[in-house]
């Protein structure tokens, strides 16, 4: 198997990716920009940078891997945080430079508010209006490393939907019941939770995406998710089950956003037929 940096290993997502494709049989260097506290899995080669700085260096991470994964982004879950637009130019170089050294295969962590706001299935070439700097900085990268990216690279875009598990280490709604589970409260303040969602346990968002590393011959937006619109009183109430907390949602307490889509999900059929086709080449390797 191949040498693979993922960017961001110590994030949310990626340990699971790291993980995934470790298992896949791949050298993996966890590129962190810390490793104080860091829980990564132990077979993967950890180094320390600053990868957005003007100096670095690839050459921390040894030999030029045949791939990298993109996860590195500050302030995820901030959606209007100046970091988005102000750290834009740093990824686009750091990518573009990635490819003059070799790199054969890109594969970089894009998110459903590229979109905006949108009714119904998202699919590859749904247009995009995007409504957060979050949103904004992400579609701007996408567009230009399609433009600026030698053909000897190939690019896949990871669009990611709402991710959950793991929740101690996120700062999404999840974690927040966590936290109010934990401090002795038995009411959480809530919308009315009408809206759906496409939500995607971060375990296997991170398969789906070492899947799509692998699938070289698949370039392009991906949607990385399950495909399947459910409501976010349904996904909160069953994680609320799920682990057993003491809480009750105060249903209405909050207005939904005027930029929330009252239903918006991923069309999940490529990144489904490429877990399939993975899934049967292993069977027949096996």
């Amino acid at each position: 198997m191949s040498r693979v940096v993922v960017t961001g290993a110590a994030g949310y997502l990626g340990p699971h990716v790291v993980t995934a494709m470790l298992d896949r049989g791949h050298e993996v260097v966890a590129a962190v920009r810390s490793a104080k506290g860091v829980d990564l899995d132990p077979r993967a080669e950890v180094v320390e940078a600053d990868i957005l700085a003007p100096d670095f260096d690839p050459a921390v991470w040894g030999p030029t891997p045949h791939a990298v994964i993109h996860l590195a982004w500050k302030d995820g879950f901030r959606h209007n945080s100046a970091a988005h637009m102000s750290q834009l130019s740093a990824h686009f170089t750091l990518l573009t430079g990635l490819a003059e050294r070799g790199v054969a295969r890109i594969v970089a962590l894009g998110t459903m508010h590229e979109v905006g706001y949108w009714e119904g299935a998202i699919v590859a070439d749904t247009p995009t209006n995007p409504l957060s700097q979050y949103g904004i900085a992400k579609d701007a990268l996408r567009r230009s490393l399609a433009l600026a990216l030698p053909e000897t690279t190939s690019l896949a875009w990871a669009r990611a939907y709402y991710i959950f598990g793991d929740d101690r280490r996120a700062d999404s709604i999840f974690r927040k019941l966590l936290d109010a589970a934990d401090s002795g409260k038995t009411e959480f303040p809530f919308t009315m939770g009408k809206n759906l969602y496409d939500f995607i346990r971060v375990e296997e968002l991170g398969r789906q995406i070492a899947a799509l590393t692998d699938a070289e011959d698949v370039t392009g937006t991906l949607n990385c998710s399950s495909g399947r619109p459910v409501s976010l009183a349904e996904q909160i109430e069953a994680y609320i089950t799920e682990n057993d907390l003491a809480i009750t949602l105060q249903y209405g307490a909050f207005p939904d956003r005027a930029y929330d889509s009252p239903g918006v999900w991923g069309d999940a059929g490529a990144i489904t037929e490429i877990v399939a086709r993975d899934r049967s080449t292993a069977t027949a390797q096996g």
